[in-house]
């Protein structure tokens, strides 16, 4: 089933500014956690998340990294132009290895001030180690949605990963209204984070702790790791009438077969999203396993999951077992000689979709009228408004850097 009938207007509530935290608390696990379960709702902090989890469950996390992708630029007219780094526009857009590229690198960018600068280039003086760099930033391409931006730098041995921690501020999300500070350099990271490559934090993880993985630990639950990195579209609010024309943003995943064999083995126990982002990561995965069980020797670019595809003939017409589905992944990845999956998923989750990998999902509260929300209405059905009518009205706080709740999945 397509949704071509689901109205964005019905996935809209009034947040009210007050409940937008504005900033982190001091200490990450003492957030507030809603339970859903079954219909029922109660509620704690995240410090004791373990107690209401199964024990041999599977959290799967993110564990991407923000990057400082703000970059400001002060032409000599005094005009600041703001270079925002959405994503590598190279031949080989491997974020590892982009962020380690010597010299120059190219990037997809949005451009604040982008009418005062038509040509030439911009000039940025930084100071790395005590050595004085001069970043170049030169307009290359105009894309449909952006600008392709060639960065060159002096002396040529610093990565980009090196120019742009020190060039770049972290790109708080556009509702928190302040500029980024020292705190948020760390607050604005999961612990656990580890490859380069995000404009967003992917917000269900800033609440866990060593303490609390300590405690997984102890109730003999699992933990394993995806990378997707998370773009700016993911705040891009749904403005058409009809779900069905408003355009998912795709993002790049990275998943190895080590962790690939690990959710296989771990089908029969629970298996826990820490986050939107791995949500979408896993059941991506089960779609790619369906591309490769039918065709096996697909191409990758076939393999990747465009927006609407999972809900459209003749993909979801496959009643794919899901160890059948991740088994076939696996064999196709062996059998192109890769140590890990690396492509984009377009996928967008909304009311009507059944999960395949995933039966809980760890998620923050999120804005009216986004992909996100979506997925929250997809995982608790209609409930998702008693969810957040709850959170309103009990003191928890929204979006980023706000509480989260723990949610059974739908079946």
């Amino acid at each position: 089933m397509r949704p071509h009938q689901i109205s964005a207007a019905d996935y809209n509530y009034k947040l009210p500014n007050d409940k937008i935290a504005d900033r982190p608390l001091q200490q990450r696990d003492q957030s507030k956690l809603l339970i859903y379960r079954e219909g029922n709702i109660t509620e704690d902090i995240y410090k004791n998340i373990a107690l209401h989890l199964p024990e041999n469950s599977l959290l799967i996390f993110n564990d991407t990294k923000v990057i400082p992708a703000r970059i400001l630029f002060l032409k000599p007219s005094g005009a600041t132009i703001e270079l925002f780094c959405l994503e590598p526009f190279e031949h080989n857009n491997e974020y590892n290895t982009v962020m380690n590229k010597t010299s120059s690198a190219q990037w997809k960018c949005m451009i604040g001030g982008a009418s005062k600068w038509k040509t030439g280039c911009l000039e940025k003086k930084l100071f790395i180690d005590g050595h004085e760099v001069i970043l170049k930033a030169e307009l290359k391409q105009r894309l449909t949605d952006g600008y392709v931006t060639e960065f060159n730098w002096h002396p040529l041995h610093f990565t980009f990963a090196e120019i742009i921690e020190r060039a770049g501020e972290i790109p708080l999300p556009p509702y928190i209204k302040r500029k980024a500070n020292e705190e948020d350099k760390e607050r604005y990271q999961t612990i656990y984070a580890l490859h380069k490559g995000s404009v967003a934090a992917p917000t269900a993880g800033l609440h866990f702790t060593e303490k609390i993985l300590s405690s997984l630990k102890d109730r003999k639950i699992k933990t394993d790791f995806v990378t997707l990195h998370v773009g700016a579209g993911t705040f891009k609010p749904v403005k058409a009438a009809l779900i069905t024309d408003h355009e998912m943003h795709a993002e790049w995943m990275e998943v190895s077969i080590a962790t690939v064999e690990n959710i296989l083995r771990n089908l029969r126990e629970t298996i826990i999203a820490v986050g939107t982002t791995s949500l979408r990561t896993l059941e991506s995965l089960y779609w790619m396993g369906v591309k490769a069980f039918s065709q096996p020797d697909i191409a990758e670019e076939y393999l990747a999951i465009k927006q609407w595809e999972v809900y459209d003939r003749p993909l979801a017409e496959q009643f794919l077992g899901s160890k059948v589905a991740l088994q076939s992944l696996l064999t196709w990845i062996e059998k192109k000689e890769k140590e890990k999956l690396i492509i984009k998923t377009q996928i967008i989750i909304v009311p009507g979709y059944r999960f395949r990998i995933a039966q809980s999902l760890v998620t923050n509260f999120h804005q009216p009228n986004s992909t996100l929300l979506l997925l929250v209405a997809a995982a608790a059905g209609d409930d998702w408004k008693k969810i957040y009518e709850y959170a309103l009205q009990n003191n928890f706080r929204f979006l980023s850097y706000g509480d989260g709740c723990l949610i059974t999945l739908t079946k």
